[in-house]
């Protein structure tokens, strides 16, 4: 007589824990890369430890401020301390989607067409002030963040990996500019909001553009970091534990979002129009779990999640236009949510 009985199928396997040496190795990279980038980037913690959370992560970074706040040191510091390949892009009304991802030019001599690459094709991009380009633009341009590929006459070119986007948007002039639409701005990982240095850091600026510290590249063989040692990180960042409770507080936090009367006062529950995206719920894992590596444990701890709410939030709640008339801030409304919300 046959056994008809079905066998259950072996569960899949989780991911390998991370060992002691690797947690080793991870905290002396990003030590090496943090202390370049404070060699040249006075204060700025926040704006580090985003664009750390993005490099580790494979996200990618909105950043608003007011011109002169060193974004474009801050990319390009941290591309040559990973010997990473960086280009800026200064957004303009006719900017093309072409001149981004590429274009087929004519060469004569041979009667074909030869591709040339755009300025995408970089480990580190800074698009500044994505604002000012057209609709199309920008959507060419995050359509390379989303897919991690240009297609140019038919043929897909591949982004080099890591690949790593920080758009900048200027808060004060607003005349010619294209404001990002929501589904757009939802593809960013993080959106963080730098202010103006301190007296003291404002003179530790000046003291180092005059001690020339600016005038040097940064030398990747001095910090001893290359890109195999990104993609490294990247893979312990996908192995960092993190606990089903913190998986259920993220969720019902992103939940609340979207039913903001049922727990949060109505002053402020009425400002909410729509709340976040699953897109948001991702964010959250992914970025607690680098967070987690860049404090060097191996897991998640609800601190992470609490520690990185704003720049997860603060652009993908979708807010009336109340809130700018009463000059309600998205930190007070999102700090009301997790409040909400009880603590694993």
């Amino acid at each position: 007589m046959t056994d008809t009985t079905a066998t259950a199928a072996p569960e899949a396997a989780g991911p390998t824990p991370i060992s002691s040496d690797e947690l080793q190795r991870a905290g002396e990279i990003v030590g090496r890369v943090s202390a370049a980038f404070q060699a040249k980037v006075v204060g700025q913690s926040g704006l580090r430890e985003s664009l750390l959370v993005a490099l580790l992560t494979g996200g990618h970074v909105l950043l608003e401020s007011v011109p002169g706040l060193a974004k474009t040191t801050a990319a390009q510091t941290l591309a040559q301390a990973v010997d990473a390949s960086f280009r800026r892009i200064q957004c303009t009304p006719d900017l093309l989607p072409s001149d981004i991802t590429g274009t087929q030019i004519y060469d004569a001599q041979s009667s074909t067409f030869v591709t040339q690459l755009g300025p995408v094709h970089s480990n580190f991009v800074l698009l500044d002030e994505i604002n000012r380009s057209s609709a199309k633009t920008q959507s060419a341009m995050l359509e390379a963040m989303q897919e991690r590929q240009t297609s140019i006459g038919g043929t897909v070119y591949r982004l080099p990996e890591p690949f790593l986007v920080l758009a900048t948007q200027n808060p004060i002039e607003q005349e010619g500019t294209y404001q990002l639409p929501e589904a757009q701005l939802d593809r960013f990982l993080l959106k963080e909001i730098l202010d103006y240095p301190s007296p003291a850091e404002e003179a530790e600026i000046i003291r180092r553009i005059e001690s020339g510290v600016y005038d040097e590249a940064v030398d990747s063989a001095a910090t001893g970091v290359h890109l195999d040692d990104v993609r490294h990180l990247q893979s312990l960042v996908k192995r960092v534990y993190i606990d089903q409770s913190i998986v259920n507080y993220i969720v019902q936090v992103i939940y609340v979002t979207r039913h903001p009367q049922q727990y949060i006062p109505g002053t402020l529950a009425d400002y909410i129009q729509f709340g976040a995206s699953p897109r948001a719920s991702i964010a959250f894992t992914q970025a607690a779990r680098a967070l987690a590596i860049l404090n060097g444990r191996d897991y998640v701890i609800p601190d992470d999640v609490k520690h990185v709410r704003h720049a997860v939030l603060r652009h993908r709640l979708i807010l009336g236009y109340e809130a700018a008339a009463d000059e309600v801030r998205p930190e007070t409304i999102i700090d009301a949510v997790f409040a909400a919300v009880q603590t694993p």
